[in-house]
Formats: C-alpha cells, sequence, structure tokens
C-alpha cells in the first residue's frame, strides 16, 4: 500500500488549487498578478497561498526593482521550490522501461531505462518496482535518503486504452493488455501512489503545464511513430470524453477501402501511417520483403519515387487525420511529435498541403508546431500527470 506523505501540499479548496498551478506554470508572479489571471480577489489570493509557503512548497523572492513614491509596497512574486517534493514518472514500451525522478516543476533530476525480457503483467510490474527503487536510491546516500523522503507519487504512461480514474489499462494493443489493474498493483508494488494514463495525454499534461501549451487555452498534441496518438486540450482542460479515448485520431478512418487496423475498423490513420504500416507498405513496393525502415528512409530520401510515394501518402492520412481534429475541436496549435518526428522531411509536404486542402476556413490558420521528444519526455509527462493529481486532483 502506498505509504503516508506528512504536511502534503495544502489543496483545500479550488481557489488554492487555481493558485498553486498557477504559480507553478507560470510563476514567478506576484500576488496582484495571480488575482489577475485568475480572476480572484488579491485577499483570496493571499490567503490561499499562506498554507503553501507554510508547508514549503512556495516562497516568496525578494522585490525586484524600485517603484515610485506613493505607489504603494513592491511586490514579491510567488515561486515554487521545486525541491519540496519529487515525483516518479515512467514510460513503458513493448520492449523498455524509461524512468525519471522529476522536481515539482518537472524538471528531470535523474533518468534510467530498463530492458523488457517479457511484456506479461507480473514481470513488467516487477521490472517497473526495480526501475522505481534504482531511480530513487540516487547518485549519493544523501541523495537517496532525500528522495526517498519527498516522493510518494508514481506517474506510469502506457499506449492504448487507459481508464485513469480506475487505474486500469482497458486495452494496450502493444503489451497484449486487456482489464488490467495496473495502478493497484504498482501501489502494493512500489509502496508510491500511482497515477495511470494513456501515454499521449500523460505527453500533452506535460505540454500543457510546463511546454508549448503554457498560456494558450485550447491547443492539440499528435504523436507519429509505432502509433499515431492524440490528445486534446480545450478551454486548459485535458478532455477525455465520456468513454476516455477523445483525441484518438489514430483510429479515425480516412480510406473507407484502407488496410485493416489491430482496432477492428478499416482504413484508419494509424492503419496507414504507423511505422508498421508503412514498413509493411515500402517492403511491398519495393519487392524486398527484409526491408529495413532505415534503408527504406534513405532510399526515399535518396530520391527512390515508389518510396516517397509511401511516405507521401502517410503523411496525406495524417493531414486529414489533423484536418478532421482542427474542424471539429478548433485549437490555437497542434504539437506534433513522436519518434516518426525523425524522418518528418518525408511526411512534411503532403501532410501540410492535405491539411490546408480540408481545414474549413480559418481553422487553416491553425499552426503545426514540430517538436521531437526523446522518451524520456514522455516518461516526464508521466510524472506530470502524478503532478497534476496532487496539485489538480481528478478521479482516482
Amino acid at each position: 500500500m502506498p505509504r503516508s506523505a506528512p504536511a502534503r501540499a495544502p489543496i483545500t479548496s479550488p481557489a488554492a488549487a487555481t493558485v498553486f498551478t498557477t504559480v507553478l506554470t507560470q510563476g514567478p508572479v506576484s500576488r496582484v498578478d495571480v488575482a489577475r489571471r485568475t480572476g480572484l480577489s488579491s485577499a483570496a489570493v493571499t490567503k490561499a497561498a499562506r498554507p503553501f509557503i507554510e508547508a514549503g512548497y512556495l516562497e516568496e523572492l525578494a522585490a525586484e526593482g524600485r517603484i515610485a513614491p506613493g505607489a504603494g509596497r513592491p511586490a514579491n512574486p510567488l515561486a515554487v521550490r521545486p525541491g519540496r517534493e519529487y515525483f516518479v514518472g515512467v514510460k513503458i514500451t513493448g520492449d523498455e522501461l524509461i524512468g525519471v525522478v522529476t522536481d515539482l516543476r518537472a524538471d528531470v533530476r535523474a533518468a534510467a531505462r530498463r530492458p523488457l525480457a517479457a511484456r506479461d503483467v507480473e514481470h513488467v510490474v516487477a521490472a517497473l518496482a526495480g526501475l522505481v527503487g534504482e531511480l530513487l536510491a540516487g547518485p549519493t546516500p544523501d541523495e537517496a535518503v532525500n528522495l526517498r523522503e519527498r516522493a510518494y507519487c508514481l506517474g506510469v504512461a502506457v499506449s492504448g486504452d487507459v481508464d485513469r480514474a480506475s487505474g486500469v489499462v482497458r486495452y494496450s494493443p502493444f503489451l497484449g493488455w486487456r482489464d488490467v489493474p495496473l495502478a493497484e498493483l504498482l501501489d502494493d508494488a512500489t509502496g508510491l501512489t500511482t497515477t495511470l494514463e494513456n501515454d499521449v495525454k500523460a505527453l500533452a499534461v506535460a505540454e500543457q503545464w510546463f511546454g508549448e501549451g503554457v498560456g494558450v487555452s485550447s491547443f492539440a498534441l499528435v504523436t507519429v511513430g509505432a502509433g499515431i496518438g492524440g490528445a486534446l486540450v480545450v478551454n486548459g482542460e485535458l478532455v477525455r470524453g465520456a468513454h476516455g479515448v477523445a483525441g484518438e485520431i489514430g483510429h479515425v478512418p480516412v480510406d473507407g477501402g484502407g488496410p485493416s487496423c489491430h482496432c477492428g475498423g478499416q482504413g484508419c490513420v494509424e492503419a496507414i501511417a504507423s511505422t508498421e504500416a508503412i514498413l509493411t507498405r515500402a517492403r511491398r513496393v519495393a519487392g524486398d520483403p527484409v526491408l529495413s525502415m532505415a534503408d527504406a528512409v534513405a532510399r526515399a530520401r535518396g530520391g527512390d519515387e515508389p518510396l516517397r510515394e509511401v511516405f507521401a501518402g502517410a503523411g496525406h492520412a495524417i493531414g486529414l487525420g489533423l484536418a478532421a481534429l482542427v474542424n471539429l475541436a478548433g485549437p490555437e496549435r497542434v504539437v506534433v511529435s513522436g519518434e516518426g518526428v525523425a524522418t518528418y522531411d518525408l511526411f512534411e509536404e503532403r501532410i501540410r498541403r492535405t491539411f490546408a486542402a480540408q481545414a474549413f476556413g480559418s481553422a487553416a490558420r491553425c499552426g503545426l508546431v514540430i517538436r521531437p521528444l526523446p522518451f524520456e519526455e514522455w516518461a516526464r509527462g508521466a510524472a506530470a500527470v502524478a503532478i497534476q493529481r496532487l496539485f489538480a486532483p481528478r478521479g482516482r
């Protein structure tokens, strides 16, 4: 069972959560600016901030600059004390675990990887618990004591259909799992309070609080690689939908006569534009059943037109999916990431052309931000979900 944590962040009201998250994501910031940005009164901000200062989560910095005579006291900005608490984040892939320890601002303090010899639940849980222990051991005995005393929360990101509220992996195609109560198993195995999230949604939380989404009310994140994932933030809230799968651009059908998808559908974006789908078609076009992705990319970049068209076709499918997403949700920007971004030069022209043709009216002005991110950033996203759960509780 998760161990108790004394003197945790004093989230006693929506105002307290609002004040803290504003300082966390936008600070250092004065009380006056917090009030202006949140709509709370200055008195409400001061009241909400005081317990955080007393518990060591916030601090007042020295006033910056001088003010004109008669203008009142200079403002002392509020700032987060990042080392007050630490969070562990782990990204599960089909063949390895990627883990990080972050501070309150989701800055990575330690990182490690561990290969998976098997994908069964028992093995993954044991390996993940071992990785958590390794991460919290720290580089020195003193650091290990500090991390263990101040780390209570574990965030875990896994691909597929994840029910964050119950902590259950309902379906993960890459792991072959169905209805696995992973959060409960990890609570017991690690002694930390586990928050489970779909990996793309976890990455979107990190972007919302600490990346491209800061200060943006609505944006979408799309990942390209082994799968095609998507997540939506609308009016500052991650959209889950009634069944928790909102934003799944990979399973938008874009070709009625296209290949079958592992989800049971046909012509999905993922069935056309995932790494495996691209490689399958490239091998067929090239007449080479053992063609590697690296060779397909090299030959396409070298001018092999049939192979270039394979990538362009994937870009067309992604562009259609992006247009559908933007037409429906109207985000200010779309962040495109994932391991497939390494070959984005082979997709880009067709993605942008198709998106411009299919986006409705001014939706075509939505900016596409290309953001290559290593898997450690996905693990950081898992840690960000644990941070979010502590200061903006939802569900489990």
